[in-house]
């Protein structure tokens, strides 16, 4: 189960980034949060840059409504979604831990 938390419309969870992955996307759940994998290095933000990307392809969120609020030079990292439903998000983030 991923942990997760509402607050003002956003939705605020955690990410274990795995770098350098033959292709972008979310593999499922790690010790509560979700689990990306990043086909970009962790160089120059280009990681961050792709999780972001990743993210909102995969919530259906504008790119700017994806915030990396902590962690932008670790591999475990706080991410904030502004934008849409709440509800809707949380779904999405469930059927992301299933996957």
């Amino acid at each position: 189960m991923i942990n997760y938390s509402e607050k003002n419309g956003s939705l605020m969870f955690s990410v274990k980034v795995v770098p350098r992955a033959s292709r972008s996307g979310i593999v499922g759940e790690h010790d509560g949060a979700l689990r990306v994998r990043i086909s970009a290095p962790p160089v120059d933000g280009a990681a961050n840059a792709e999780l972001i990307l990743t993210l909102a392809k995969a919530f259906n969120v504008p790119r700017n409504a994806v915030q990396i609020t902590a962690g932008h030079s670790s591999k475990l990292k706080h991410v904030s979604i502004v934008g849409g439903s709440p509800e809707a998000l949380i779904k999405s983030l469930r059927l992301g831990a299933s996957r």
